[in-house]
């Protein structure tokens, strides 16, 4: 269990801080091991809480092995909850959220836990925006058991939410869930001038982005012919369109759609503070 453990197993990453706020995404990262057959790695990250370039050798090796500690129970609860394959520990230095970027590289998915309220700067946002995995971040909002789904995509109509289809697509057919899909289409400062005018006929908006709808969902939906699947293409702002129907689902799926000053968007980091269910952030570059 030290920072050059590797493992090339394909393999589902886990954020672990040992507190009792993580069990939830445990459970989570248990369950996608499970349902996809894949390895699961716990990583949990010490903090030094001294200033840069104090040097404590036996402060450093006391807090190692309290980190040693808590990893070797966590990794003995991951067992207990049915973790399906092997169950590895890595411990290794913070910050948490660059540790957890660079382990990410090899996972196929990174799973973490986000205490309630996500300030500026939290792990649960910043990852989710640099990783090129994707990532979930389950909040214990109120320890309640969330419900056996449905899982939400929420998409934007693009190639760009392609991805986000793959994964919900593919998280709806591994639970047998079913699968909403969900188009908040009301974004004129979203669009390039040529489409603005649309924003002046309700009628012509609401086909026209239909028809770009079918075009992204069609493809997915022949692939995955089980997955009994809804759209709802709504004339709502995204955060809106969603409010609802992230309320009862078990999973809620959205892409990376942002700017070089935001680069979640403005959508996946509204609900990432405000879903009350675990958010899957896909990165476009590929997933599902």
């Amino acid at each position: 269990m030290d920072d050059g453990e590797r493992t090339q197993r394909p393999h589902v990453l886990f954020g672990f801080d040992g507190t009792a706020e993580n069990e939830a995404a445990m459970r989570w990262a248990v369950g996608e091991a499970r349902c996809r057959g894949l390895d699961l790695v716990m990583l949990h990250c010490w903090h030094w809480p001294y200033a840069s370039g104090h040097v404590d050798r036996d402060a450093e090796t006391i807090m190692k092995r309290a980190g040693e500690n808590l990893l070797e129970r966590g990794v003995h609860r991951a067992r207990e909850l049915g973790a399906p394959g092997a169950v590895h520990g890595r411990l290794t230095r913070g910050p948490a959220a660059q540790a957890l970027l660079r382990a990410s590289a090899t996972a196929e998915l990174v799973v973490i836990g986000a205490h309630e309220r996500l300030d500026a700067g939290a792990t649960a946002l910043e990852l989710p925006a640099r990783a090129t995995r994707p990532v979930i971040v389950v909040r214990d909002v109120d320890g309640r058991a969330r419900p056996r789904g449905p899982v939400v995509a929420g998409v934007d109509g693009t190639a760009r939410s392609d991805a986000v289809l793959g994964f919900a697509f593919e998280a709806a057919a591994l639970r047998g869930w079913d699968l909403q899909v969900v188009y908040g289409c009301w974004e004129p400062g979203a669009v390039i001038d040529s489409e603005l005018a649309l924003f002046n006929d309700r009628e012509l908006l609401e086909k026209t982005r239909a028809a770009e709808l079918e075009e992204a969902v069609g493809p997915w939906r022949d692939r995955h012919p089980t997955v009994d699947m809804t759209v709802s293409l709504l004339l709502e702002r995204p955060c809106e369109a969603l409010r609802d129907a992230v309320e009862h689902a078990g999973l809620l799926v959205l892409g990376d759609r942002g700017t070089g000053w935001d680069p979640l968007g403005a959508t996946s980091t509204g609900m990432l503070r405000s879903a009350p269910c675990p958010v899957a952030i896909v990165p476009g570059g590929g997933a599902g």
